[in-house]
């Protein structure tokens, strides 16, 4: 199935990532169905895309027409049921293997057989979920990065039985939407986590350990390494919940210290704060 073929993609899940992935496939021409578990989280995810979609009028980057015709392209579906006719479904639910399993084997039993099922999961093996489904030819990564409309990249991730059709199918969609594609393995962190989460706990732990002050670090990195943000401000970006989260995946897996979370970034996860999602983290944020 090549790009051309592809006329209607579901998303699961109109969160942050959910919802900034349904953008960029309206925006680029498919008709996208958006499910969320409740009317209140779809109305609000909803409501993110049209004012993403209003900044990027008032910005220039489109036409208030074309504001328009994105929105016509967008539905929002209350069942998985909703899903049933499309030729992809990303899904972009929480990082939680139990879940993704469960969403995946429904998928598997409403959508047509010749459905694609892709997950948007930053870390969690794709093998391990495809294997919920009859399908597992069919499945594959797709890892979209924050903010999904302003970042170039998406990571595709070859499951064990990842069919190559599936992941050209996956690389047509991806560079549609306008973005740049690698291809990866099956391993936990892909490429970008993989090298990017032990690069964020050492400048949290040097942090901790009274190296240089926050602010020191962050621009000792952005100027001496010419990177646009600094890691402990990376760190807020990214959610410090999201980086522990991963940082253990990774420490399970490969029992490495490099990848063992500080103790410091468990502690402001316990206390709440998360980074620019919670106002909180190495920074302190205002609306």
């Amino acid at each position: 199935m090549d790009a051309s073929q592809i006329k209607m993609v579901g998303v699961v899940g109109c969160g942050q990532m959910g919802a900034g992935i349904a953008e960029v496939l309206c925006k680029s021409g498919f008709q996208v169905l958006v499910y969320e578990v409740s009317q209140e989280f779809l109305a609000k995810g909803l409501k993110n895309i049209t004012n993403s979609l209003t900044r990027a009028v008032d910005k220039g980057k489109i036409t208030a027409a074309e504001k328009e015709e994105c929105l016509g392209r967008l539905t929002g579906v209350e069942n998985l049921q909703g899903l049933a006719a499309c030729d992809v479904v990303i899904e972009a639910a929480v990082e939680d293997m139990a879940l993704k399993k469960a969403l995946f084997a429904d998928l598997d039993a409403c959508c047509k057989p010749e459905t694609i099922l892709a997950s948007n999961t930053s870390s969690l093996s794709i093998t391990e979920v495809a294997a919920a489904t009859r399908r597992p030819e069919q499945v594959l990564g797709m890892h979209f990065f924050y903010p999904v409309p302003v970042m170039g990249l998406v990571e595709l991730v070859n499951g064990v039985k990842t069919s190559p059709e599936t992941l050209e199918t996956g690389r047509a969609l991806a560079e549609k939407a306008g973005k740049t594609t690698v291809v990866v393995r099956d391993r936990p962190g892909f490429i970008v986590n993989l090298l990017l989460i032990p690069y964020c706990c050492d400048a949290i732990r040097w942090y901790d350990a009274g190296l240089a002050s926050r602010d020191e670090i962050d621009s000792a990195m952005r100027l001496g390494c010419n990177h646009p943000v600094g890691p402990l401000a990376l760190s807020d970006l990214i959610g410090l919940d999201v980086v522990l989260f991963i940082a253990d995946i990774l420490y399970k897996e490969f029992g490495e210290a490099r990848y063992a979370a500080p103790p410091v970034l468990r502690r402001m996860v316990k206390a709440g704060q998360l980074g620019r999602k919670s106002g909180q983290g190495f920074y302190t944020y205002t609306k």
